[in-house]
């Protein structure tokens, strides 16, 4: 654990050798210190800096795309393989989070990289470690398939500046799926009522929520809940299960979750409510 007072002169430390106040996640690659040990002891990053006596980065530049991806490809290069989200957060120049908005989930950075670097020879070595994406078509067939909308089916390479959308769906206020965790906190929010929580509190430290929920009749607890994408994202995060009560997620893909942790997985829940109102 680290203690406030070390977490500073951590902050001071980092910033002699660059000239500067450091971003977030250069602090936690040079320090060793967690996002969730800054937040036990600063409401912010911000907050830390200004307490380490500089001048906070307020300005909101906006990194180009190629940028974002020559580092992720020269994290493979240093890795000899594709880094899980935990491993490029902590050898990583970005926020790996910072990617995820730009490009969707963690696991499409692979394909993405692919079509940024193809036929670019600097990238020939890191294109050899990636898994070559399958386009699958009809047995026999050397055309495209007929219907262009299935996305098993075709792929088309991602426009830049442009955003992404999930798939389509009719559920009540929302036009398309999340695909990333903020949306799951706004079906969360849609949805809070009719699963019996009411929301106490939300903040971007660990955990996202406060909430209290009927156990019994007339009688209610106390709850924390850390809303996720994909579940095991908590896992990647380093976030302590005792922490924790409920992750709330739009997918459910962590086998391993501990047992003293409920999981809340919105994607079946709306499945769920679409068709009992069928």
């Amino acid at each position: 654990m680290s203690d406030k007072q070390h977490i500073l002169n951590s902050i001071a430390a980092i910033a002699r050798g660059l000239g500067r106040a450091p971003s977030r996640s250069e602090f936690v690659s040079l320090a060793g210190i967690t996002d969730y040990h800054v937040l036990l002891c600063f409401p912010s990053w911000n907050d830390a800096v200004r307490a380490a006596g500089l001048h906070a980065n307020t300005l909101n530049v906006r990194l180009e795309d190629s940028e974002l991806l020559k580092d992720w490809g020269k994290t493979v290069r240093a890795n000899r393989a594709i880094p899980a989200r935990r491993a490029y957060r902590r050898v990583g120049k970005y926020d790996p989070r910072t990617l995820e908005r730009r490009f969707g989930p963690w696991s499409s950075l692979s394909e993405i990289f692919l079509h940024f670097a193809k036929d670019n020879p600097e990238w020939a070595d890191v294109v050899a470690l990636l898994p070559v994406p399958v386009l699958k078509q009809e047995h026999g067939s050397n055309t495209a398939p007929a219907s262009p909308i299935l996305p098993n089916k075709t792929r088309h390479v991602p426009l830049k500046d442009r955003a992404t959308y999930g798939n389509p769906t009719r559920f009540r206020g929302l036009r398309h799926e999340p695909v990333n965790e903020q949306g799951v906190v706004l079906l969360f929010g849609m949805l809070a009522k009719q699963l019996g929580y009411v929301i106490e509190a939300v903040q971007t430290g660990f955990p996202d929520c406060e909430a209290m929920r009927q156990v019994t009749p007339e009688r209610w607890q106390r709850v924390h809940i850390e809303f996720e994408f994909e579940s095991r994202n908590f896992r990647d995060h380093g976030h302590p299960a005792s922490g924790c009560d409920v992750i709330v997620c739009w997918r459910h893909n962590w086998t391993e979750c501990p047992q003293g942790i409920e999981v809340v997985e919105l994607s079946s829940v709306i499945q769920s409510l679409a068709s009992s109102q069928s």
